[in-house]
Order: C-alpha cells, then structure tokens, then sequence
C-alpha cells in the first residue's frame, strides 16, 4: 500500500510539473531546425524609437487598429494576439494581400482595418458544403486532414457588413484548384494558414512563390515542432529550408520568407 501510494504522488508531481511546463518540455525534445529571429530582424519597421535614457517605444507603422475574440466563440486555429498584431503591422504598409484559409476572418479583417485605402485583399476558403469533395493524399496526416473540416465552417465571416468588406474578395475554391498564374509576382504580403496537411502546405507554397513580387513576404502559420496537428507544416517548411532562407520569426509560431535577402 505504501508503495503504491509513493508511485501515486510520483506520478501526480510528474503531472503537475508538466502541464504548465509542456511547451518548455517539448521543445527540448524537438528543436527546430528554421533560424529564429527577433522581430527586429523582420522589417525595420518594428524597430523601436527612443523616447527617453530608459524608454524605447513603438514606430507609428506598428500602431494598429485590433480587436479581440472572446474564448466563448469557441473559434479555433486563431493567431495570436501577438501573431496578429505582426502580421497586421506588415499589412499597413502592403498594397496587394493574400490569405490562404479564412476560416472566421479574424486576419482578414485585421488586414481590412489597416491596410492603405486602396488595398486589395484576397483570401481564400471553402463553402460547408464544398467540404466533403476534399481528398485525403497519400502521407497527409489523419489529424491535420481532420482539421480542416473543422475549421472550414463559415460562409459569413467577421468582417462581413462592415465598412471595409469591400477591400475584400472572398474566393470560395479548393486551393489546389485555384490559378495562381493570374497574379505573377503580385503580392506583398502572402499568409499560409490553410489546410495543414503536407499537400496542400505545399501546393500554397509553390503558388504563394510565383505570387509574390520582388520586396513581399511570405508567412507560414503553426510551425510548431512537436505538435501534431502541426506536423506537416514542420516538415515541408523543414524542407524548403534547404534550399531557401526561411526563418522562424521568435515568440510565435510564424515562419517567413522575404523575397529581397
């Protein structure tokens, strides 16, 4: 009895020491294998400015319109806030967007408040019921796969009725079907925060290259090593890492390519 009851505490501060721990515990299991840069690395626009001896404070270009969720929405595959205010700061400063994935259109819509007047933001989606013409590809992973009818459950989204809807375009199409070579070398800000299976990372990649003009960047959501929802991202941005100079921006589960390093 005593011996069981020691097995039991054990167990129980084992437990207890993990769950706040988890993220810390896993990443020393599996490192990264992208770069990782600070943000000021990204753009000089997250350079901070001095305001006095001890006070640095943020550029007008990172000052943002923004808005939160509430955890009752029970939305899911949301960025961050802090992922959002980033990618949010970049569109300020962005004339042409493209979104892979609306899902409830929370980036969207950030894109939509603080973009220039004249942007022009594209993302794309599926209907509800365009959902069970999606196929499973051989080595996609079950959860990942699984997700996707999760999330693709929406036909009006969080920007829809408001007064910067019309810098929108909603299209509602498979990605692996959509015709990127409409927008040659277009866009100045391209996020990837689609279907997670490793086809269809892939496929928005590939296009999201040809899409992008001279100074854009690319960002990838849920790169997160360890997670298994996650696992396709990893290993195709892995990949292409060879080859390319992807980097993992800290802090969040963004990783980003910048088309004049």
């Amino acid at each position: 009895m005593i011996k069981l009851l020691i097995i039991i505490l054990i167990i129980s501060n084992i437990i207890l020491l993990y769950l706040p721990n988890r993220k810390k515990i896993k990443k020393l299991f599996y490192k990264s294998e992208i770069n990782e840069v600070d943000i000021y690395q990204l753009h000089e626009i997250f350079k901070t400015e001095k305001i006095s001896s001890n006070l640095w404070g943020p550029k007008k270009e990172t000052i943002i319109k923004s808005f939160c969720i509430s955890p009752n929405n029970l939305i899911t595959g949301m960025t961050s806030n802090y992922e959002a205010w980033v990618l949010t700061s970049l569109s300020k400063i962005s004339k042409n967007i493209f979104e892979f994935g609306t899902c409830s259109g929370k980036t969207t819509y950030l894109f939509a408040l603080n973009s220039p007047e004249n942007s022009k933001i594209i993302s794309i989606t599926l209907k509800p019921e365009q959902i069970n013409k999606i196929i499973k590809k051989k080595g996609d992973n079950k959860i990942s796969f699984r997700n996707i009818f999760n999330e693709t459950i929406y036909e009006k989204f969080l920007f829809s009725g408001s007064n910067v809807e019309n810098k929108i375009k909603v299209i509602f199409q498979n990605s692996m079907e959509f015709d990127e070579k409409q927008y040659p070398n277009h866009f100045d800000l391209i996020f990837i925060d689609g279907g997670h299976t490793y086809s269809v990372v892939k496929n928005d990649s590939e296009k999201s290259f040809r899409m992008l003009n001279s100074n854009g960047i690319i960002f990838w959501h849920d790169y997160v090593p360890g997670k298994k929802s996650a696992k396709d991202v990893v290993k195709y941005i892995n990949e292409i890492s060879k080859n390319k100079k992807i980097f993992h921006l800290k802090n969040t589960s963004l990783c980003f390519y910048k088309n004049n390093i």
